[in-house]
């Protein structure tokens, strides 16, 4: 249903149920999937794909180009999934050559005046809190909560199941099940109602926070901590998730909790 004030360009492929409310701008090369709403003046640019029943609210822009000085106008796209939020007045950047997409997948909320730069990942049941600002080619891995006014440096990565407070500077990856604060920003212990919330039983628990200790807890640099959690734990999901993250940051991980 559009109303006769909104504009959608004939080539875009909305379906019949989206509901398009007074002074949206949607234009060529976009995609919308059945059961979404788009909210009053809102603006999709080409390259837009949204999937099925989304709420976009007044004010939020999809899709314009990256504000990255080495974009050269190639061909990219926003890629967003299903049933996710967009608050009023959030802005999601398209990729450039370096991804060639901004990815955002389901289920997520996205709060006032969130921006994801070009070249995001962001994944599933996340929810970014008002103001968040993630910057260039930054990835958040499933079920991360990030706090207000939270804004994070180009490159990082943010493990699954983590909390950042409100507030802070992201400079370096933020490994996975951890709860992470003050300034700069630190460990501050696992999210241990967070992981409850979503079903890990307290062997789980236990085992997430042992492996921390040795990271953060123990006087251990990182590669000897890793060298020993590889030697004396056991193999599961969560030490493997944990172990290829660390391994893998390129950035490296923020620091170890510092009392005052």
């Amino acid at each position: 249903m559009k109303q006769p004030l909104a504009y959608v360009h004939p080539d875009a492929k909305i379906a019949d149920n989206v509901v398009i409310e007074p002074f949206v701008s949607i234009d060529h090369d976009v995609e919308i999937g059945e059961g979404t709403r788009i909210g009053s003046s809102v603006t999709i640019l080409p390259g837009t794909r949204i999937g099925k029943n989304c709420k976009i609210f007044p004010g939020a822009v999809i899709g314009a180009t990256p504000q990255d000085l080495k974009f050269k106008g190639e061909y990219t796209t926003v890629e967003i999934g299903d049933n996710n939020t967009i608050r009023e007045f959030v802005t999601i950047n398209r990729g450039t050559a370096a991804r060639g997409k901004t990815v955002i997948g389901d289920n997520n909320l996205l709060m006032a005046y969130v921006h994801v730069a070009h070249d995001c990942k962001v994944g599933s049941n996340i929810i970014l809190v008002n103001n968040v600002q993630l910057a260039g080619e930054v990835v958040v891995d499933d079920w991360a909560i990030l706090g207000g006014m939270t804004a994070i440096h180009q490159f990082c990565h943010i493990g699954t199941h983590v909390m950042i407070s409100g507030g802070s500077l992201v400079r370096k990856d933020v490994p996975p099940f951890i709860k992470a604060g003050r300034e700069p920003l630190s460990y501050v212990g696992i999210n241990s109602i967070g992981l409850r919330r979503r079903n890990f039983n307290n062997d789980k628990i236990r085992e997430v926070q042992e492996i921390y200790r040795y990271i953060y807890q123990k006087g251990l640099n990182t590669a000897q901590a890793v060298e020993i959690i590889e030697a004396e734990m056991p193999a599961t999901p969560e030490r493997d998730e944990v172990l290829l993250f660390v391994k893998d940051s390129k950035r490296g991980i923020i620091r170890g909790y510092f009392p005052d």
